[in-house]
């Protein structure tokens, strides 16, 4: 991992989100306080790990953290305050729950939500950042199981291979079976496909 010039804090905390690009479910962040003492090694962006690197990495986190805290914003919140207020409320939360208190907290991104300790953001940090690579990998772990989940749900919907991101499949999918529950109505994809379903029940009504 690249060279970092870290704060002068004695606990730190990394902090990263995933899906901020999907048309379904929550917006799911992880906080992480690594341990000094009990290093882990090749942490890296959850997204460039494979599979199995990232399930193990995820259970060695999880064992050796000093610290760690899922924070969510949900489907319903995302549509009230907009995405990137959503992730912001989501990222106080993981903080906020975690069992020892940071220092200082370090996240990935250009931008920092209001917390009650000195924050920076790291552009790129989930590359840069052990602490944030961490946070990134336990966060991806966490929503993809719920996306697994949720295909148990909705098998037709193909949830577990696309885990909600705007794919050709599930696009196909959205017009083909319509709008869950879970899915993100402010966004412009699934707001069309509720007008197109719309338009749809408004001409059977006519030919009745």
């Amino acid at each position: 991992m690249p060279d970092f010039i870290y704060p002068a804090a004695r606990l730190i905390a990394g902090v990263d989100e995933v899906g901020r690009g999907p048309l379904v479910g929550a917006v799911v962040t992880a906080a992480v306080i690594l341990d000094p003492a009990n290093p882990i090694t090749g942490l890296a962006d959850s997204k460039k790990l494979s599979e199995k690197r990232r399930l193990a990495l995820y259970d060695e986190i999880k064992e050796k953290a000093l610290a760690w805290n899922l924070g969510r914003a949900e489907a319903e919140e995302i549509d009230q305050l907009n995405i990137l207020h959503a992730t912001m409320l989501a990222m106080q939360r993981a903080v906020a729950g975690l069992g020892i208190q940071p220092d200082y907290v370090l996240i990935d991104g250009n931008r920092c939500p209001t917390l009650p300790m000195p924050s920076q953001a790291v552009v790129k940090g989930d590359s840069l950042v052990a602490e944030i690579s961490a946070a990134s990998i336990i966060a991806k772990v966490s929503r993809d199981r719920e996306m697994a989940e949720l295909d148990l749900l909705f098998p037709q919907y193909g949830f577990a291979q696309h885990k909600g991101y705007p794919t050709a499949l599930h696009m196909e999918k959205l017009t083909q079976y319509g709008v869950t529950p879970h899915h993100r109505r402010s966004f412009a994809p699934v707001r069309n496909a509720l007008l197109d379903a719309e338009i749809v029940a408004a001409r059977q009504t006519l030919t009745l």
